[in-house]
């Protein structure tokens, strides 16, 4: 696979890289986690009006730049790299898909061009610890998922939304909602219509309404902030029109969400792997370096492997994202995909085998690929994080090290969207690959 980039997307990396260099250091990074809403407001600003990253996937229409999702995406690999913590995964590719899918006209006039220059933040809140299930990324094909259960299923639980004149009030609360402590709006997932007739829905909710109370959540990953949302007769605006398709909607932003952490995930697992490299370079033990013992570049030879591999899913599920499910491959390069990444029909090239099996679905065409790429990007941090703690030796364990948190990125990745073998398991399973005992090809 040839991973070039167009001139925009080399200069788009280039630049991030330079930014979150500069301003997201070690020592910034744990001073940004430390303030109120987790991350650095002045950052934020300045990827938002410096670098427009909230617009770059929004249609022009709407405040955005226009950008293939896929530009998004490898962006997205700088701010993993610097495990940049900010609003952008659940502002830009949480809530905007969302509203962009299922908002009526007036609602995407209201807050999308808002969302897109970074003055407004948004966080989905998903009832109970189900925003893998919602996202359709884990869960049995046809099951809770497709029914809406993680959302209540119109008992007692979740959130639970009634009509109250010509507006709604919601009642419940939702734990591990990213960003949900600062989000100046929260897209609610409740049921309505009680237990014959319920039926997820999603509302927006001002995160300063009456009835709202918020608090940040202690989390295994401090870059990835959550809160803790109360509902307690709060006013929501149904978003778009009842009858909506929000399961599907929720799918489809899943894959895109997906495909974007699987690119975070490389990002981090490559910073991972080269300050590992450069510490094994310059350590040295029994008069030389370590990194010249086999038994050393035999182990960081491994984490590459897993690291190309998930490199590939990942840059072929951004390419994936921005086509119609159930569209085969051409020759030629892909609109939207790096330079050199020729398709050829049924299976573009640069679609990785390695564990996780193809990343097209049986029948040729490309359909959602995002978890299959996610499952690979958090093994492969995975493995990078822990090589490179016990490869620093007696400082990787430190508090004071920064290997300690691509590992817990790593793990709390895995607790919100994963795990990697539920993540394949669901795929197989909505691709039907296992009927019968029989593999479908």
């Amino acid at each position: 696979m040839d991973a070039s980039f167009t001139a925009e997307q080399d200069e788009i990396r280039r630049t991030l890289r330079e930014l979150l260099r500069s301003r997201c250091g070690p020592e910034e990074l744990r001073a940004a986690v430390d303030r109120p809403p987790g991350h650095d407001p002045a950052l934020w600003a300045a990827l938002a009006g410096q670098l427009g990253l909230p617009a770059l996937a929004l249609p022009e229409r709407y405040g955005g730049v226009g950008c293939p999702f896929a530009d998004l995406a490898l962006a997205c690999e700088e701010t993993g790299r610097a495990l940049a913590p900010s609003p952008l995964l659940a502002t830009t590719v949480l809530a905007a898909p969302l509203l962009l899918a299922l908002g009526t006209e007036a609602q995407r006039a209201g807050l999308l061009p808002r969302l897109a220059e970074g003055s407004l933040t948004a966080a989905l809140a998903v009832p109970g610890p189900a925003l893998a299930t919602a996202l359709a990324l884990t869960g049995a094909a046809g099951g809770e998922w497709a029914g809406g259960e993680w959302a209540g299923g119109g008992r007692a639980g979740g959130v639970q939304a009634r009509r109250a004149g010509t507006g709604w009030r919601l009642y419940g609360e939702v734990d591990q909602v990213l960003d949900g402590h600062s989000a100046a709006l929260l897209l609610v997932a409740a049921h309505s219509g009680g237990f014959a007739r319920s039926r997820t829905l999603i509302f927006l909710v001002r995160g300063d309404a009456r009835g709202v109370t918020r608090a940040r959540r202690t989390a295994l990953d401090a870059t990835r902030p959550q809160g803790r949302v109360q509902l307690r007769e709060a006013e929501g605006e149904l978003l778009g029109e009842e009858d909506a398709d929000v399961l599907g909607a929720l799918a489809a932003a899943g894959d895109q969400a997906a495909t974007v952490l699987a690119c975070e995930a490389v990002g981090a697992a490559g910073r991972a792997l080269e300050t590992t490299v450069e510490h094994v370079a310059r350590r040295e033990q029994f008069g030389r370096p370590i990194g010249s013992f086999q038994a050393v570049k035999h182990r960081l030879a491994d984490v590459y492997v897993r690291l190309q591999s998930a490199r590939s899913a990942a840059y072929y599920a951004a390419w994936a994202s921005g086509r119609p499910e159930g569209a085969t491959g051409t020759t030629g390069r892909p609109e939207g995909a790096p330079e050199g990444v020729a398709g050829t029909p049924g299976r573009p090239d640069g679609a990785s085998d390695v564990d996780g099996g193809s990343a097209a679905p049986a029948g040729g065409g490309v359909g959602r690929v995002g978890g299959l790429a996610l499952a690979q990007g958090l093994d492969a941090l995975r493995c990078a994080a822990a090589e490179g703690i016990q490869l620093h030796g007696g400082i990787g364990f430190t508090w004071e090290h920064e290997a300690h948190l691509y590992f817990k990125r790593a793990a709390g990745d895995e607790l919100l969207f994963g795990p990697a073998h539920r993540l394949r398991a669901h795929a197989a399973d909505s691709a039907r690959l296992f009927e019968g005992g029989e593999v479908t090809v």
